[in-house]
């Protein structure tokens, strides 16, 4: 017997919810219980399970996979590989630590990695800053616990400034269509701010050594040609300055990405190499997951709760954000919300706040944002960062971030 369009439709809802739940859950949890299933493989899983039973049609998926999003992700993670490459982040982060001095080594780190994440993903900053600051630390002969902290807090913070500081923000600019000298406005004086804090409540939770030793240069870096590095230099001023112009951010960065890989000194094998695959499957099974949901009524059923929780409150709003992206994490806890915000009074606000708490949140615990888990991960064996450690530092640090982002926020409108 065939089953009836009712049924058919009823067992399709019911499916929708089942994915639905079954993905977020594993967005919270980081892996599947008992099994080897992480973020972006229950992405996929979830996206193709949406086609399985009939949620979504072929035209569906490109309706909601926003390939803006995509373009401007992947140009970023191939400029920035080239970046890398060249090592451009290697010269300026050594260059501002040693050249300030070891007194100053605190302020030096938190300023590299947040001013570096302000305009590029703050993931890959963590993944240059962690082995610079471990070697400054043992050739100064200070503690390196602290700075640690310091590059995963201040490379969160800085994040916050502009559209491509970090994954959530793209997905919130390609969506709220803010331009990109609006957004560094808005949440720059936050992320200088923040960097402010974040060293107050360091110096005072973490009083470090004297040096017993001073800087000398590293002599570990190769040799990279100076064509290479000018090159790269020359296409990242060319792309700040497209997106500072107001030109689409996606155009400007695939057109530097696609002059990065007009090379004579680098395999672009290489520079393929570099970039996060999984983020960009995780994005376009996310897409098409929350696509399932809105076709489910799960959307409707979320923008119903939102009145009844006061979500238009600015600061319900932000702390339910915070909340949200300690559970499931901020790329999933963006994708859920983006369809609250056009029913504010002041959506611009409510962009501007989802994009403040969403990344100021991560701050809060190891598993707060996969900045966090890179330094973690990356010190390993030469420092052992414990969830208590990464607790004393984050709870400050993060309440007083998010504090002063909101209150910004509500004074500048």
């Amino acid at each position: 017997m065939q089953p009836s369009p009712a049924t058919l439709s009823e067992a399709r809802l019911l499916a929708g919810y089942i994915i639905f739940s079954a993905s977020y859950l594993v967005f919270a949890l980081g892996k599947f219980p008992g099994m080897k299933i992480d973020r972006p493989g229950m992405a996929v899983i979830g996206a193709v399970l949406m086609f399985a039973f009939r949620i979504l049609g072929p035209s569906d998926g490109l309706r909601f996979i926003d390939f803006a999003t995509v373009v401007l992700l992947f140009s970023m993670m191939v400029i920035v590989a080239n970046l890398r490459l060249v090592g451009f982040f290697d010269a300026v982060a050594t260059w501002v630590v040693v050249r300030l001095g070891p007194r100053h080594l605190l302020p030096a780190v938190i300023l590299s990695s947040g001013l570096l994440s302000a305009f590029f993903v703050n993931d890959i900053i963590c993944l240059v800053m962690v082995p610079i600051v471990l070697s400054l630390a043992r050739r100064l002969g200070v503690r390196p616990l602290g700075y640690l902290l310091a590059v995963a807090t201040a490379s969160n913070i800085g994040s916050v400034a502009t559209i491509t500081g970090n994954p959530q923000n793209i997905l919130i600019g390609s969506y709220s269509d803010i331009p990109y000298r609006s957004f560094l406005w808005h949440l720059g004086p936050v992320a200088l701010v923040g960097l402010l804090l974040d060293w107050a409540i360091l110096h005072w939770l973490f009083p470090h050594d004297e040096a017993r030793t001073g800087a000398e240069p590293d002599p570990a870096h190769p040799a990279i040609p100076r064509t290479s590095f000018t090159k790269a230099v020359l296409v990242v001023l060319f792309v700040m300055a497209g997106f500072l112009a107001g030109l689409p951010p996606p155009l400007v960065a695939a057109v530097g990405a696609a002059l990065m890989l007009i090379t004579r000194t680098l395999e672009p094998r290489l520079m393929y190499d570099e970039v996060d695959w999984g983020l960009l499957v995780f994005f376009v099974g996310l897409f098409l997951i929350v696509g399932g949901a809105e076709k489910v009524g799960i959307t409707e059923q979320l923008l119903r709760l939102a009145r009844e929780l006061n979500l238009h409150n600015a600061a319900t709003f932000t702390a339910i954000t915070a909340v949200l992206s300690n559970i499931v994490s901020n790329v999933p806890a963006v994708m859920l919300l983006k369809s609250v915000v056009p029913g504010f009074a002041q959506p611009h606000r409510a962009w501007m706040l989802l994009a403040m708490a969403s990344t100021l949140a991560g701050n809060l615990t190891i598993t707060g944002s996969i900045a966090n888990i890179i330094v973690v991960e990356g010190a390993r064996p030469a420092v052992n960062i414990t969830f208590r450690d990464y607790l004393r530092a984050g709870v400050p640090v993060t309440l007083a971030t998010i504090t002063f982002g909101a209150v910004w926020l509500w004074l500048v409108g």
